[in-house]
């Protein structure tokens, strides 16, 4: 299985012998992002508690792995002192299970983000940024999804990342921090956890199918998404690292600008795997979950210059190969 995307031809030496902090960085996107900049010559320090089943021994050779947690203060600013970068991807993920646990999910994506900020600040970090969530949006009917909408928080999950966000630009409001927020949507790829209650869909529906089984699909299916291949994130993470100008808080959407249901998905996966006969089983929707999810990506284009450098049919052909040697 062949990487999709070469970084060096991308970003050349931007981030040689920068020393650089990827909270989160053993996890599904953090690991890819630590992956690149240590191919484009970073020092990348990762700092993760393993709790949302990160594996260090996904992230290369180069890559200091130090195992903690981002609410844990003195570990925080020791990993954070001498980085010129943070991108601040630690986080508790799964709507569902924030509603179970509204609080952890405040301590940890909230609380945290602000230690991370203040730890940055602290140590004259020059620029964070931050994993945000579309989720933030809510659900309103109007599509596609633009920054300048006012957030609407459906879960606490939800609401820790807007609440992030709002952090993020406070920060650069008053200090000589400067940082971006980085819209994510539906992000999927090789890596990311299957092996849980709350996995995400890609993942969850891969787990089914490879073993014989009919993938569960929350309410009638209709339901879609902008189903982004984690190489874009990587790539809106460092054009945001190496921007020229301040971003200044800036709230920017990382997607594909496209939406696919979650029943044409379901089809396309069996398709993959040439059995079509595992069709969907039915359940009741879940609570917080958002019915359509599209971005614009006017704005991330105008600030990053940023455009998806892997599609959707190329993303998924990459992540199933990855799954059927995983599972």
């Amino acid at each position: 299985m062949g990487n999709l995307t070469n970084w060096k031809n991308l970003h050349g030496g931007a981030f040689a012998n920068e020393s650089v902090l990827v909270t989160g960085g053993a996890g599904f996107i953090g690991s890819h992002l630590a992956t690149a900049l240590n191919e484009l010559g970073a020092k990348v320090t990762v700092l993760d508690d393993l709790s949302g089943g990160g594996n260090p021994s996904a992230l290369p050779g180069g890559v200091q792995f130090v195992k903690g947690s981002i609410l844990d203060l003195a570990l925080l600013q020791k990993s954070v002192d001498g980085r010129k970068f943070i991108f601040h991807q630690a986080a508790l993920g799964s709507v569902p299970r924030s509603i179970e646990q509204p609080r952890l999910y405040h301590d940890v994506n909230s609380v945290g983000t602000l230690n991370v900020l203040e730890a940055g600040r602290t140590a004259g970090v020059k620029r964070v940024m931050f994993a945000a969530s579309s989720s933030a949006y809510g659900d309103s009917p109007t599509l596609p999804k633009v920054e300048s909408m006012p957030p609407a928080p459906r879960s606490p999950y939800a609401a820790t990342k807007a609440a992030g966000e709002a952090l993020l630009a406070a920060y650069s409001a008053s200090y000589t921090l400067d940082t971006a927020s980085l819209r994510y949507f539906n992000i999927f790829g090789p890596r990311q956890s299957a092996d849980n209650a709350y996995a995400a869909v890609i993942a969850a529906f891969a787990k089914s199918l490879l073993g014989g089984k009919r993938p569960t699909i929350f309410g009638d299916g209709e339901q879609s998404r902008d189903f982004t291949f984690v190489d874009n994130v990587v790539q809106a993470n460092l054009l945001a690292a190496k921007s020229p100008k301040a971003i200044g808080g800036a709230v920017i959407n990382v997607a594909c600008g496209g939406r696919i249901s979650v029943n044409e998905l379901a089809k396309q996966m069996a398709a993959w795997l040439k059995r079509p006969d595992l069709t969907p089983i039915h359940a009741p929707e879940r609570a917080g979950d958002v019915k359509h999810s599209l971005a614009d990506l006017t704005v991330a284009k105008e600030i990053l210059g940023y455009q998806p450098i892997v599609d959707f049919s190329p993303g998924l052909d990459v992540t199933m190969q990855w799954y059927k040697t995983a599972f």
